[in-house]
């Protein structure tokens, strides 16, 4: 993929777009993976990861109008992230010879109530966008259990979503912090809740309970 080169410190600065996923989903989640290198494979990681896989080890194809790229290397300035994208189709504009990209993220489970999957479709079509100088309106999400497409419009809410959360998220792995803990219910779906441990780190032990009970023993 065509690039402009930058500097180092810029570089040195771009984060995962997948830390956008992360940050949307829970700020700390996005501290605990970006800040403190944790990580915790569960069965829902380990599907999503085999997806990612097999989606990004296919080969290219050429169908009538389309061609398509796996595991495309991603990048945006303007946003400050680095990435890759499990499928791009490059469809073909009739009549002009032009290609526009088309993103396709693979998720397993099925659509969520939260915006997380969109926002990190949206970086990548933002970083599409970016290296070839094209409109990129639409993409699409891949959901395992449902063994379908969700066709994803970059509108201006879900654009100025992606924005803002980048610029949080940055703001958490620059300041090197991890938030505070905050249990919802979304905490039992996540594969780091054992380290997490958002139930006991919500309301800690007071440092006044724990000395006097090591003077009681």
């Amino acid at each position: 993929m065509p690039a402009s080169p930058i500097d180092r410190e810029t570089e040195e600065a771009l984060i995962p777009i997948s830390a956008l996923q992360h940050f949307l989903f829970c700020p700390r989640q996005c501290a605990l993976i970006h800040v403190e290198q944790l990580w915790a494979e569960d069965a829902a990681t380990a599907e999503g990861r085999l997806m990612h896989e097999k989606a990004d080890s296919g080969r290219p194809e050429r169908r009538p109008g389309v061609r398509i790229a796996r595991g495309v290397a991603l990048r945006s300035v303007a946003l400050g992230v680095t990435g890759k994208a499990d499928v791009v189709e490059f469809h073909g504009a009739p009549g002009t010879g032009e290609a526009r990209p088309f993103p396709v993220e693979y998720k397993r489970g099925k659509p969520k109530a939260h915006r997380a999957d969109e926002v990190q479709l949206c970086a990548q079509a933002m970083c599409l966008e970016e290296a070839f100088g094209v409109a990129v309106p639409e993409g699409a999400l891949f959901y395992g259990e449902t063994r379908r497409r969700q066709a994803i419009a970059f509108d201006d809410d879900l654009r100025a979503l992606t924005a803002r959360t980048a610029a949080a998220a940055h703001a958490v792995i620059a300041a090197g912090v991890t938030p505070a803990p905050v249990l919802t219910p979304g905490c039992r779906r996540c594969s780091l809740e054992a380290l997490c441990q958002p139930a006991r780190m919500q309301r800690p032990p007071s440092i006044a309970r724990w000395l006097a009970a090591q003077l009681e023993a």
